[in-house]
């Protein structure tokens, strides 16, 4: 009997690993809470305001029916924004029994608002316990426009019980899409919603006609406060240099299908917050993602210069160049002053 898999979130990711489980011969229900989008993916199979020109697999089945989606399923993964997750994660948690036990599954990249936590955190805090397995986080260099168009793709899929997560790797696999394992949970997730804020200061550095020298420099530190802010929180240091860590960074630093570039590229031209995203109509979660790390920076004292500067871009109206000469004009540092002690440490969640 084919297992059933239930993507909660009909935006460009939800819906090309939705397409990826119906090609790799799963039954899958798309579920999203906007119903105007079920005719065109079921009846005429594009989703074309999110994926303009991409054809989904016919067996590929939307609903705006959340109860729907969910029964029956054995996997429910979660690809909605950072910051609905909890209200789907509500409504989900009514629709669980002790019988079903699914596995819970994400593959959202940022930090809530407000609490700080990570997603699996907010998954936690709201479904019943014992009624689900996992969570499974699944992240990496990923743009739902290559993996659409077949593009060798490689992700991590972590969870704190690793024989949960090799059911997941093993459902995604297939010969352009592959998935490793992992359990540092933190590690994965840190890794995730950090990157889109170091990627907004990648955009902005392009629009300033900045050139590969200086991208390469913000990546490299970049992933130096990544590693710092992670650590302290309890990541694997090792994770960071991985497919969820520089795989990530280096992807959404450098694409112009990352949301999270486009968003930096025009603030660099001179666009304004609220313009920029406007014209992106989606959500870029490095946005929100840059505040909730500033809070942590601070709670931690930990010293994420670029983070700060872009918080300070986004938030504080400073101008790019401004932040940019600051950011250069600070004293000497060692390369290797993370701030905190980089040792291999035991899997957390």
């Amino acid at each position: 009997m084919t297992e059933k898999i239930a993507v909660l979130g009909a935006g460009s990711w939800g819906t090309v690993l939705a397409n990826l489980l119906t090609e790799n011969q799963l039954d899958v229900a798309l579920w999203t809470h906007k119903p105007a989008q079920v005719p065109e993916i079921n009846e005429q199979h594009t989703n074309q305001h999110y994926l303009p020109d991409f054809k989904l697999h016919e067996a590929l089945h939307a609903t705006a029916d959340l109860a729907a989606a969910v029964k029956d399923a054995t996997v429910i993964l979660f690809v909605v924004p950072t910051n609905a997750i909890r209200s789907v994660a509500t409504q989900v948690s009514t629709l669980l029994d002790d019988s079903q036990r699914p596995i819970i599954a994400h593959a959202a990249k940022g930090l809530e608002l407000g609490t700080k936590l990570r997603v699996s955190q907010v998954l936690e805090a709201v479904l019943p316990a014992g009624r689900y397995q996992g969570p499974v986080v699944i992240s990496g260099p990923s743009h739902a426009e290559d993996v659409a168009t077949r593009d060798i793709t490689t992700l991590t899929a972590a969870a704190a019980d690793e024989a949960v997560a090799k059911k997941v790797q093993q459902l995604f696999m297939n010969d352009y899409f592959r998935l490793y394992t992992n359990t540092d949970v933190i590690g994965v997730e840190y890794g995730a919603a950090l990157k889109n804020v170091i990627a907004i200061g990648a955009g902005a550095l392009h629009g300033l006609g900045y050139g590969d020298n200086t991208k390469a420099a913000l990546m490299t530190r970049g992933l130096a406060e990544i590693t710092r802010l992670g650590v302290k929180m309890g990541a694997n240091p090792m994770t960071f240099i991985g497919l969820s860590g520089v795989g990530d960074l280096i992807v959404t630093c450098t694409s112009v299908h990352s949301r999270n570039w486009r968003a930096g590229n025009a603030l660099g031209q001179g666009q304004k917050l609220p313009e920029v995203l406007a014209n992106i109509g989606m959500v870029v979660e490095g946005v929100s993602t840059a505040k909730v790390v500033h809070e942590l920076a601070e709670q931690q004292q930990c010293e994420m210069p670029i983070s700060n500067a872009i918080y300070q871009v986004l938030y504080q109206g400073a101008p790019i160049k401004t932040v940019i000469t600051d950011l250069m004009a600070r004293e000497g540092k060692a390369e290797t002053d993370f701030g905190v002690t980089l040792q291999v440490v035991p899997n957390k969640v």
